[in-house]
């Protein structure tokens, strides 16, 4: 009987054969990689995509016991079925377990760097190190996408090797690669206009997005870029980004008049821009509508964001309903209290809580037609922690059941 072929062996063969867009970053992560997948299909191609909310090679979900099955079984998934071009969001954990030397990119996208995960890498710095990981495995002629607009951006250049080419992207500065000169948002999708360049000029000078948020723009200007650099068309590019309609839990909306969204948001970047989404589309949408932010933050993480991402809340939502996230093993009280304390002197209307269910029928009951209710925090999980234990919770299915138990209630007198 053979010896069964070694991991290395099978992961160099099937990398042989495809080509890699890998997305790495704070914020941003999942629905670039997954945009660049839509580009892939809208181009007549079988796509194939890793992230941390699943995998799927040909639209068919891949279902593994494992982090490591579960890249394989996409990767050799992907050969079989004819695929060229893999989507991998790539995490900086998996950059710390040697991913990038593994499986190195053909092209390597930045989104942002923001506070995160430093229960895990110790400082900012470190962070960015795993990050850089990505960039510095980049092979001769691969290419590098970077966001002129976050700051690390200069500091991952100066490790990028001088045989790879860099592209840029910006929201602010028309000289980027790929530039937007502004960035309109409504409930029904987003409308980027684009500075003049070759691509730009090519996409007819605009991107028209199903996808809902300010912050997608950025999103969609760097999976342009990336799919340019392997050779995809403008009109399967523009087709692609203009079919996209969103990832689970990332401003994903669950119903409308009150508008209820459901967002990942769990760190202060992504709480902001989340928010600032939700209080254009109120401010041009809706006169007199409120933002309603419903979140917590969870527990066993770093500490020190949890006072910014109340400040936040309290700056851009007229109602904050503070709860609980994911606890794990500290005192959910105790953790909004810390929350709580980034708005000593609050500007917003302040509830507190903590039965998360509680708080989502709440904040959805209190909504008049023209409010916006966000539900930030959890996105596409499937489950709460609580002192250790995980019990089945879905911050969509239950803004559901509050929105339909607050239409069998009927208006409020």
């Amino acid at each position: 009987m053979s010896e069964p072929e070694p991991i290395s062996a099978r992961f160099a063969r099937a990398h042989a054969v495809l080509r890699t867009a890998a997305v790495t970053g704070t914020n941003g992560k999942t629905t670039t990689t997954s945009m660049i997948a839509a580009i892939v299909r809208a181009a007549g191609e079988p796509e194939a995509r890793l992230t941390t909310v699943g995998a799927w090679v040909a639209g068919e979900k891949i279902e593994a016991d494992s982090p490591t099955n579960e890249f394989l079984a996409t990767a050799e998934g992907a050969v079989a079925k004819g695929v060229r071009t893999i989507a991998l969001e790539v995490t900086s954990k998996a950059l710390l377990g040697g991913l990038a030397r593994r499986w190195h990119p053909h092209v390597a996208v930045f989104t942002n760097l923001t506070r995160d995960h430093l229960d895990m890498h110790g400082t900012p710095e470190g962070y960015l190190a795993a990050k850089a990981q990505l960039f510095m495995a980049l092979p001769p002629g691969g290419v590098a996408v970077l966001n002129q607009d976050d700051p690390s951006a200069e500091l991952i250049r100066e490790v990028i090797p001088p045989h790879a080419t860099v592209r840029t992207f910006s929201v602010r500065d028309p000289g980027a690669t790929l530039a937007a000169t502004s960035v309109t948002t409504s409930a029904r999708g987003t409308l980027v206009t684009l500075a003049p360049s070759s691509l730009a000029d090519a996409l007819g000078g605009r991107l028209d997005l199903a996808i809902t948020g300010g912050v997608h723009a950025q999103n969609a200007l760097a999976a342009a870029l990336a799919a340019d650099a392997l050779g995809y068309a403008a009109d399967a590019i523009a087709r692609g980004l203009g079919a996209f309609v969103t990832v689970a839990g990332r401003f994903q909306i669950v119903a409308e008049r009150p508008l209820v969204v459901v967002d990942y948001a769990h760190t202060p970047d992504g709480l902001d821009g989340t928010l600032r989404t939700a209080r254009e589309i109120v401010d041009t949408e809706a006169a007199g509508g409120k933002v309603i932010c419903v979140f917590g933050c969870g527990g066993g993480r770093d500490k020190g964001k949890r006072p910014q991402m109340g400040a936040i809340a309290d700056r851009l939502a007229d109602v904050v309903v503070l709860t609980t996230d994911n606890p794990r093993h500290e005192e959910p009280a105790a953790i909004a209290a810390m929350v709580r304390a980034g708005a000593a002197e609050p500007r917003a209307r302040w509830i507190t809580e903590l039965d998360r269910r509680a708080a989502i029928f709440r904040a959805v009951a209190d909504a008049q037609p023209a409010d916006l209710v966000v539900v930030a925090g959890k996105g596409h999980e499937e489950v709460q922690e609580v002192r250790g234990v995980e019990t089945p919770f879905s911050d969509a299915d239950v803004a559901r059941e509050a929105v339909s138990a607050a239409a069998a209630a009927g208006p409020r007198p």
